[in-house]
C-alpha cells in the first residue's frame, strides 16, 4: 500500500536544514511511500536540487507564500494565513492528496488548523496528543492527553482511552493493547469525582482496563496506554524531560570530574553509548493529534534530521495500518459495551 505523507517544510524552529534531508532519508528506507512537500516552492526546490534530489520521483513540491511563526496565537494562523506551509499540508489531507501530514510548527496553531479543516471523529468530542515513551521493558508506553484539553469530563477519558488503544493497534499490532488511568494511587477509591466516574466507564467499556496506575508505572512499562488530562500529562512529561536532561548532565559531570573519571568514562564508552540510543529522545519522536478525521502528527520543534524522520516513520505506520478507521469501529463497540454493562453510566458520569 503506497501511503503519501504532506510535510510542512518551513514550520519548527529549523525548517528546511531539517525537513528536507529528514523526507529524503525517510524515502530512501521506506520504498512505498510518497511526499508532498509543503512550503516556499523556490526555497524548497533549491534545498532539494543542494541534496541532490532536485526531480526525485516520489517527491511532489506544493508552494506556499506564508508560513505560521512558532509564537504566532492559534487564532491569528487559523483566520490570517490560509496560504501559510501548515494549512496547505493539512487540506492536503482532507481533500484526499495525502493520507497523513506532519510539522514540527506551532503546537497551538497546528491543532486549531487541523480541528478547523479536517473536523472530529464522529463520537468524539476533542482531539488528544498521544505520545510513545519508552519503557523498561524495552518497548513505549502510549500517554494521552499531553496537552490539549486541560479541563476533561468523565466521557472525554473514555474516549482518550479508545484512541489510545487503537493508535497502538495500528502501530505495534496490538488487538487489545492494556489501558491504565493515571491516578494518586491503585486503589479505585483514590481521585477526585472525575477520574472515578472515568474509571467506571474505562470497567464497563469492553476495554482491556487494567484500573488506576501511577506515574512511575509509564515507565516501567505497566500498560500499553495510560490516560490522563492534559494538565496532568503535559507537566509528567515536561518533568520527565527535565529529569532526564539533569541525569545526563550529572553523568557527564561524574564521568569528566578528574583524570580517573575520564579514564573510566573511556572504558565505558560502549555502555554509554548502547544506553544513550536506548534511550534517545529522538527515536520517539512524533506525537499524534488523535480523534481528527485524519491523520496529523507533531514533531518536536527543534527535532534535528533524525528526530523529524522519526516522526514521518510514526505518520507512515498510522496511515498504512488503517489508524482512523480503526478508531472510527472501535467507538460503537465501547459505547453497546458501556451500555449494556452499565446502562445510563455515561449520562451519570457526564452529569
Amino acid at each position: 500500500m503506497s501511503v503519501r505523507i504532506a510535510i510542512d517544510c518551513m514550520g519548527g524552529d529549523h525548517g528546511l536544514p531539517v525537513t528536507v534531508p529528514a523526507a529524503l532519508s525517510f524515502l530512501s528506507h521506506v520504498t512505498e511511500a510518497r511526499l508532498l512537500l509543503v512550503g516556499r516552492e523556490s526555497e524548497l526546490r533549491a534545498a532539494l536540487a543542494a541534496a541532490g534530489a532536485g526531480e526525485h520521483p516520489r517527491v511532489e513540491v506544493r508552494n506556499a507564500t506564508e508560513v505560521v511563526g512558532m509564537d504566532e496565537a492559534p487564532a491569528s494562523a487559523l483566520r490570517g494565513k490560509r496560504d501559510s506551509s501548515m494549512r496547505i499540508a493539512i487540506e492536503a489531507v482532507k481533500s484526499g492528496d495525502a493520507q497523513a501530514c506532519v510539522s514540527a510548527g506551532n503546537t497551538g496553531a497546528l491543532m486549531a488548523i487541523a480541528r478547523f479543516v479536517l473536523r472530529m471523529l464522529e463520537g468524539i468530542d476533542r482531539p488528544a496528543i498521544a505520545a510513545q515513551l519508552p519503557n523498561q521493558r524495552g518497548g513505549v508506553t502510549t500517554v494521552l492527553d499531553l496537552g490539549a484539553n486541560v479541563d476533561c469530563e468523565p466521557t472525554h477519558y473514555l474516549q482518550f482511552a479508545i484512541m489510545g488503544a487503537a493508535l497502538v493497534s495500528a502501530l505495534e499490532g496490538r488487538e487489545r493493547p492494556s489501558v491504565g488511568l493515571l491516578n494518586i494511587g491503585e486503589e479505585a477509591i483514590k481521585g477526585n469525582d472525575i477520574v472515578k466516574q472515568a474509571g467506571d466507564l474505562l470497567r464497563a467499556s469492553g476495554l482491556n482496563f487494567r484500573g488506576n496506575v501511577e506515574g512511575g508505572d509509564i515507565y516501567a512499562g505497566t500498560t500499553d496506554v495510560v490516560v490522563c488530562d492534559g494538565f496532568v500529562g503535559n507537566v509528567a512529561l515536561k518533568t520527565s524531560e527535565g529529569l532526564a536532561r539533569m541525569l545526563s548532565e550529572f553523568i557527564r559531570e561524574e564521568f569528566t570530574r578528574n583524570l580517573f573519571t575520564r579514564v573510566v568514562a573511556f572504558v565505558a564508552l560502549p555502555v554509554l553509548g548502547r544506553l544513550r540510543r536506548r534511550v534517545d529522545h529522538r527515536r520517539y519522536n512524533g506525537a499524534s493529534l488523535v480523534g481528527l478525521r485524519g491523520i496529523v502528527i507533531k514533531s518536536h520543534g527543534a527535532a534535528d534530521p533524525v528526530a523529524f524522520e522519526s516522526a514521518l516513520r510514526r505518520a507512515y505506520d498510522a496511515a498504512h495500518n488503517g489508524l482512523i478507521s480503526r478508531i472510527a469501529q472501535t467507538l460503537p463497540l465501547v459505547a453497546r459495551s458501556v451500555d449494556t454493562a452499565a446502562p445510563g453510566a455515561v449520562e451519570a458520569a457526564a452529569a
